[in-house]
């Protein structure tokens, strides 16, 4: 079914639920918004579609731990940093990066059945009279899978709410991310060049034209570095977060974006729950 858009009385708390592919998405992409957030009284709820489990295993697992329990630890010590004061899991497996064996495998997020997901994850909605649901742009910012499919899942969860809740889509700033790299290459890290293919042969992000929403996070900044270190295990892509210098760090992580669908084109700098 198609719901009634949310909505909230003017200066009314919102429940915003945030759907991420991984444990540790959440970090690098959304955590300043959610701390503003939550430290703006609003209740700030994030939705795992994966467990993680082609992460990297690290070398420091107790006997019976595995993976997904280290992820899942690491995901709730990041919601503490981020205010987070809810989260859920859709029960998905880890798909792991394009042309990977694991994405045709049965339990992968990529091979579920979107409405079937969709349907799993409007229930969250309903049961938190979600008022925005903010997810991926239209390739997931860099093309993995997962990603690619949250922003389709989403989109057919909003459909499918008991009320429509109002639709965000985290993404890029490509623009801006040329200006990173080049600090980051300065200081000999050259791992991230947003025009070259990512996962899906796509640049990373979206251009600034595309973009509806500059969120500037540079008064949280500290909380998303220690979201970041609260997933430490991820030592390949957090690890390269991480060893980015102060500046670089700054330039990357100070602004988070966001496109709206529907909404006339130009991008504005401001809270978009304020707006």
């Amino acid at each position: 079914m198609t719901g009634v858009t949310a909505s909230s009385p003017s200066g009314a708390p919102l429940t915003v639920v945030f759907l991420h592919a991984h444990p540790d998405d959440e970090a690098s992409q959304t955590a300043g918004t959610q701390r503003l957030l939550a430290d703006a009284g609003h209740r700030v709820v994030v939705v795992y579609a994966t467990n993680g489990d082609h992460g990297v295993a690290p070398e420091d697992l107790a006997p019976g731990e595995t993976v997904v329990d280290r992820r899942r630890a690491e995901a709730e010590a990041s919601a503490e940093v981020t205010g987070t004061q809810a989260v859920h899991w859709l029960g998905y497996a880890d798909s792991g990066m394009t042309g990977w064996e694991q994405n045709a495998h049965e339990t992968s997020f990529h091979s579920a059945d979107p409405s079937a997901a969709a349907v799993r994850l409007a229930s969250i909605l309903d049961a938190e009279r979600a008022d925005v649901l903010v997810t991926y742009d239209w390739h997931g910012g860099y093309g993995h899978p997962d990603h690619v499919k949250a922003h389709q899942v989403a989109h057919l969860a909003a459909d499918a709410a008991a009320r429509r809740p109002r639709l965000l889509e985290s993404t890029m700033n490509r623009d801006r991310m040329r200006a990173s790299f080049e600090l980051a290459r300065e200081a000999g890290i050259d791992d991230m060049d947003p025009d070259a293919p990512a996962d899906d042969g796509n640049p990373f992000g979206e251009p600034e034209v595309n973009i509806h929403w500059e969120v500037d996070t540079s008064s949280v900044l500290g909380a998303k570095r220690r979201a970041l270190e609260c997933h430490a295990s991820q030592t390949s892509d957090v690890g390269f977060m991480l060893a980015l210098p102060a500046e670089a760090f700054a330039a990357w992580f100070g602004r988070e974006f966001y496109i709206e669908p529907g909404r006339e084109p130009g991008m504005v700098a401001a809270r978009w729950w304020e707006a």
